[in-house]
């Protein structure tokens, strides 16, 4: 009797045709294992498909030579390599790529290669939109869809990594990914289990081989959601997205602030730093007259001064059919100015891949569009059937 492949975790709603191939890193460990053994395979060619997708750079099973031919070719009859396509990708003149990614069930996302300084860094989203709300954000403007499962954030990682030279000798670009901020589309501690799982699998010696310290999770600050974070035991980084510096203020930018106040999102940090003692970044989207006014400085600073905490201060990219804009220099620096003169650390994040709409969400959305657009000309009745929902 066959092994039960399973096409997509049942709690991810997914839309995949049950035609479809599953991609091979979403297929539980148990249940390839028995897919194997129904061919006589030793229990260790598991290992050796992963570590030919993940650390060889294998795109098809044809090109996994340590395989039996045969067994490459009742492979790529039942899997695929891959469960998701790159539906364009995008590259700025910094070296910055921008993937828009279709996946199994046709849902879209994005992830961003930012290449500096030595540094390959992989940008991953971990969810289909995202539910947050926030204000400012192109994410979260049809809401959230569903979760990724662990074999789609891996894809991400490995479609990334994909786009490095592993030949390169150009001490300027890193060879492989170095880095992976889990800043896109979405909220990661809302995925946390599948995330964890996902970044476990690449930081191991025959996966990707990032260091856990490489690793950095943003999140706009769920507390309970913090905290298990923290009794994970793992040493990668935590990044809040803080964005205003008064609960009245941070309600405006980040609805979900009336369920939970800055009070409890400082006091989830401050614990998380207790266990791990790692440095806990705030992200601050600087918005032009809304969030960068003196007295927001001088309240930032209240909040952070006496605390083991790093401020990334980002000016606001615009984007098409939201009211915000960039802020002055001016304001910006006294922001800058107020945080250092109180002892918090502060820097201002690099603009990267601007022509390329690297901020989360933009791409995506044009994409969305164009795609609806083709799809009605060719199929009218059809047209709402792959939109996302609406915001929750």
């Amino acid at each position: 009797m066959s092994a039960t492949l399973p096409i997509i975790d049942s709690e991810t709603g997914g839309l995949r045709s049950p035609l479809a191939k599953p991609g091979i890193l979403d297929v539980p460990t148990d249940t390839l294992r028995a897919w194997l053994a129904e061919r006589r395979q030793p229990l260790m060619r598991v290992g050796q498909i992963r570590k030919q997708i993940l650390a060889n750079r294998a795109t098809t099973f044809d090109a996994m030579s340590d395989l039996p031919k045969q067994l490459r070719v009742e492979l790529a009859d039942a899997f695929s390599v891959l469960s998701a396509r790159v539906e364009r990708h995008l590259f700025a003149k910094d070296d910055t790529h921008k993937l828009v990614i279709r996946l199994g069930d046709d849902r879209m996302i994005e992830a961003v290669l930012i290449q500096d300084d030595g540094r390959a860094t992989a940008c991953i989203s971990t969810q289909v939109g995202c539910g947050m709300g926030c204000v400012f954000c192109a994410s979260g403007l049809n809401g959230v869809v569903r979760n990724l499962t662990t074999g789609e954030l891996l894809e991400q990682l490995v479609m990334l990594r994909n786009l490095t030279d592993a030949n390169s000798t150009n001490p300027d670009r890193a060879p492989r990914l170095t880095n992976v901020v889990v800043m896109g589309m979405g909220e990661p501690l809302a995925n946390l289990e599948n995330l964890l799982e996902a970044l476990s699998i690449a930081g191991d010696k025959n996966g990707l081989g990032i260091g856990a310290r490489h690793v950095t999770i943003s999140t706009v600050g769920l507390p309970a959601k913090i905290r298990k974070f923290a009794e994970s035991g793992k040493q990668y980084s935590l990044a809040v997205s803080l964005h205003a510096p008064n609960d009245e203020l941070r309600t405006r930018i980040v609805p979900t602030n009336d369920k939970t106040g800055l009070d409890a999102i400082l006091a989830a940090a401050d614990e998380f730093y207790e266990k791990t003692g790692r440095q806990v970044t705030y992200e601050y989207v600087v918005l032009g007259g809304l969030n960068d006014l003196p007295q927001h400085a001088r309240q930032l600073a209240g909040l952070l001064t006496g605390r083991k905490a790093h401020v990334n201060l980002i000016p606001w990219n615009d984007v098409e059919g939201l009211p915000y804009k960039r802020p002055q220099d001016a304001d910006l620096q006294n922001i800058i100015d107020t945080l250092r003169k109180n002892g918090v650390s502060v820097k201002v994040r690099k603009r990267k891949g601007s022509e390329i709409d690297a901020a989360c969400g933009q791409l995506r959305r044009k994409v969305e569009v164009e795609t609806n657009h083709r799809d009605t000309e060719r199929f009218p009745a059809q047209r709402d059937e792959r939109e996302p929902k609406e915001s929750i």
